[in-house]
This record gives structure tokens, C-alpha cells and sequence, in this order.
């Protein structure tokens, strides 16, 4: 088995490439060593102790380092654990598939106008088609949390989350595609 490595455009986070499905639908992020007690893959990257997060994408896994970490030697300790896990079959979560785990539920913003129900599904149906797949590139992902009087809501994870980059590629890019298309977006803010 081989893995892939890449680089995001947070320099604190590699993107892992299995060559085969991590997760079967959805994403995953782990955020703290308490959080990633939900999967054993989670748990043993986080042991490596530079580990500060860590995302499951479709067909990646993302990790991300602490401050001052030495990625030229954590890098072949994630790989040597990825490939442990992935060759071993191991299951990705505790009691062996993600049926086990409670997901909080995505926060949304006090619910949406139902007035604006068409506007939110044109806004819902761009993220989803257009923006998800080119995050999901760089590593990581964005969750739509909320369409109120022109404005959108939208949280970053993975390597997007806390990447040098991320203002510009909310205000830049998603905004800039969303206000084409949309007319009534009038911007959009990290939630």
C-alpha cells in the first residue's frame, strides 16, 4: 500500500491519501486528543504528540501539527500509522463503524426564513456542488451554517480551519461565487 502526501494551503496541516475510501459518507473532525477518543486512527495520530487535529475527508486524511513541529519528522510517523491502520482493516471509529458515534448535529444559526427556503437551497446546492469539491482538494471542508438578511454563514474544518488563507477564500472566492449567483447574498462570514 502507498500513501500519498500533500501539501494544503494551511502549512500546518499535510493531506494523507490512502488510495482508498476513509469515509463513506460525511466528514470527520477531531479537534482534541478527547474528541478523537471516538476513533482508534484519531486516537493514535493524536498520540504522536505534535498532532493538534485531525479531519477524515472522503478519500483523505488530514492532520494537522502544532506550532513549532518538525514535519519532516512527524510525517513518516503519521504515514507509518495510516498504513498500520488501513492494511489491518481496522475499523475507523469504536464499536467499529460511525453508527456507534453520536455527531452532535451541525449548528445552524437559529434557523433559516422560511421565506428565503429558495435562496438557501441555491445557496446550499453551490457550496455542495461547487465550493465542497475544491475544499475538499486542499484538505479540508466547509459547512454551511446559515442564510440571514443577505449575509451566509459558513464554518471551516480540516486543513481549511485556522488556514492563513481561509479569510481570503471566504471572502474572495465562496463570497465572490455566491453573489454572482445569488444575488441576494450580500456577503459571507465565518461562523
Amino acid at each position: 500500500m502507498f500513501i500519498e502526501t500533500e501539501t494544503t494551503p494551511n502549512p500546518a496541516t499535510f493531506k494523507f491519501l490512502p488510495g482508498r475510501e476513509v469515509m463513506a459518507s460525511g466528514t470527520r473532525e477531531f479537534a482534541s486528543p478527547e474528541s478523537a477518543e471516538a476513533s482508534p486512527l484519531a486516537d493514535t495520530l493524536f498520540s504522536l504528540g505534535d498532532v493538534t487535529g485531525v479531519f477524515f475527508g472522503r478519500d483523505f486524511v488530514s492532520v494537522t501539527a502544532g506550532p513549532g513541529a518538525d514535519w519532516a519528522a512527524l510525517k513518516p510517523q503519521v504515514v507509518a500509522v495510516l498504513l498500520d491502520h488501513f492494511v489491518s482493516d481496522a475499523p475507523l471509529f469504536a464499536g467499529a463503524d460511525a453508527a456507534a458515534i453520536a455527531v452532535p448535529a451541525e449548528e445552524e444559526l437559529a434557523g433559516d426564513d422560511p421565506a428565503d427556503a429558495d435562496v438557501v437551497a441555491q445557496i446550499k446546492d453551490l457550496i455542495e456542488t461547487r465550493v465542497r469539491p475544491a475544499v475538499a482538494n486542499d484538505g479540508g471542508d466547509i459547512i454551511y451554517r446559515g442564510y440571514r438578511e443577505g449575509v451566509v454563514y459558513l464554518a471551516m474544518q480540516g486543513a481549511c480551519s485556522g488556514c492563513p488563507s481561509s479569510t481570503a477564500t471566504l471572502k474572495q472566492g465562496i463570497e465572490g461565487l455566491l453573489k454572482h449567483y445569488v444575488p441576494e447574498v450580500t456577503e459571507v462570514r465565518a461562523a
